[in-house]
Order: C-alpha cells, then sequence, then structure tokens
C-alpha cells in the first residue's frame, strides 16, 4: 500500500524514525482499529490514531454529546452537543486525517454483537466507561485473537494494559487474560460513576494518549509493551507504577479447567 506524496510529508516526523520508517507508516495505513468509546478515553485515543495515519478507524458508541461531556471529551465541541458522540468523532477525524477511513457504529456493544464487530478488526481500544462493557469486550478479544488495549480512569487515578492472552509468555505459560487481573466485576453500585465521583478532565488525556501510544507500538510491533502490566497514573502525587500479573489456571478462559474458544 503505496504512501502518496502528501502523505509522506505528513508523516514526514514519522517516517524519518528509525522504527518506523515509510514500511512502518504503511502498517499504520493498512491496519484497522476498533474503538469502543468516544468519551474521555476515546477522545485522545482517536485523534492521535487518525493523526498516525491508522488506515480504518471503528468508533462504538451509543451515546449523544451532552454538555456535561465537554470538560474532557475533547473530540466534541459546543456545536456538537445533541449529536451522536460518533458522528462528532466522525467528523473530527476527517478534519484531522482525510486518508482516513471511519467506521461509526451507532450501538451499544454487547455479547451478542461482540464477535461481529471485533472480528472485523485487526486490534481493539477498549475506552468504554461500564464495567460490564469491557468483560464483553475482554472475553470476546480472547474468542477472536485480537490484541487489546484496555484502559479506565476516575477522578485522579487511570490505568492501562494490553491483553494478548491466546498467545504464550516467555515462560511458556499463556499470557494472562483479564480475568485473571480482575476475576470478577464487583456488585453493581459498588463504584461510583463518572457523574457522582467526578473526574479531572485532563487525566483522561494522559490515559487515553497513552492508550493510543501502546496500539500504534502494537500495531508497529517496536518497544515493550504491557502485555502481564498494569500501569498506573495517580495524576495528584505526578507518579506512574507498574504492577506485574499473571496467568491465574482458575481463569474461565484459557485456565486449565476451560473449553476451547
Amino acid at each position: 500500500m503505496d504512501l502518496s506524496g502528501a502523505e509522506i510529508e505528513r508523516y514526514a516526523r514519522h517516517i524519518v524514525l528509525a522504527d518506523v520508517g515509510g514500511a512502518g507508516q504503511q502498517k499504520l495505513k493498512r491496519a484497522r482499529v476498533l474503538v469502543i468509546g468516544a468519551g474521555g478515553l476515546g477522545a485522545p485515543l482517536i485523534q492521535y490514531l487518525a493523526a498516525a495515519g491508522v488506515g480504518v478507524l471503528g468508533i462504538v458508541d451509543d451515546d449523544h454529546v451532552a454538555l456535561s461531556n465537554l470538560q474532557r471529551q475533547v473530540i466534541h465541541d459546543t456545536e456538537s452537543v445533541g449529536a451522536a458522540k460518533v458522528t462528532s468523532a466522525a467528523g473530527a477525524v476527517r478534519r484531522i486525517n482525510p486518508y482516513v477511513t471511519v467506521e461509526p457504529h451507532a450501538l451499544r456493544l454487547d455479547a451478542g454483537n461482540a464477535a461481529d464487530l471485533i472480528d472485523r478488526y485487526d486490534i481493539v481500544a477498549d475506552g468504554s466507561d461500564t464495567i460490564e462493557t469491557r468483560y464483553v469486550v475482554s472475553d470476546q478479544c480472547f474468542r477472536s485473537q485480537k490484541p487489546l488495549v484496555t484502559a479506565a480512569v476516575g477522578q485522579f487515578d487511570g490505568s492501562i494494559t494490553t491483553l494478548k492472552p491466546w498467545l504464550a509468555g516467555p515462560d511458556g505459560r499463556p499470557n494472562p487474560t483479564y480475568r485473571c487481573l480482575f476475576p470478577e466485576a464487583p456488585p453493581e453500585g459498588l463504584l461510583p460513576t463518572c457523574a457522582q465521583a467526578g473526574i479531572l478532565g485532563a487525566l483522561t488525556g494522559v490515559v487515553g494518549s497513552l492508550q493510543a501510544l501502546e496500539v500504534l507500538k502494537e500495531i508497529l510491533g517496536i518497544g515493550e509493551g504491557l502485555v502481564g502490566r498494569l500501569l498506573l497514573y495517580d495524576a495528584r502525587a505526578a507518579r506512574f507504577d507498574t504492577i506485574r500479573y499473571a496467568w491465574n489456571p482458575a481463569n474461565p478462559l484459557n485456565g486449565t479447567a476451560s473449553a476451547a474458544p
């Protein structure tokens, strides 16, 4: 897939990078990425993937832009209030980079449609705002054998990890699943929502940008990813910490008692 003269100029700072180059930029152009959520995390994630030249961006969200979103969801603006988030985000992508194809999915991803959606893409980035959706996405990415970069934020804290549990790690054991890290969802109502607890707007920019970076690394095949590592960010302390986690043989997806997907 050749790059036009305008694309070569647009991506010049990538192309001069030894770890990217023209071949890496062509990988980005061929890539199909599914972004779950066009909200706080999805906003910087979508913007940076579009600017980087990812060829196809699928965007899943069933919500509409509200005035209270604009404090952190910077892909939308005041004129977008009331519009479907996927429509608003698609318009922003076209303004950022006309070489990117947007595939909007104005729906809530659930167990009934996850396989059909995820199977169309090469890699998934989950910035959803519900725990239920995170489990559905991570389970289906395992079954579909799609890399997943998943992140979450709350108040002043964020976390991000990468999942490729159908592959084996350096020790020969399977890579961990999301359920190795969080075996079960907490009881409904235990954790406050964003509307209840609040969130510092710029936090989503930090974590969403990190998420975009990890997606780009996966596409390009460079650096060390976050498989088996949970990156934590404490905005109040301006501190990053990393927790290592491993495959749990009791997990229901690729554990010793699980059935083949």
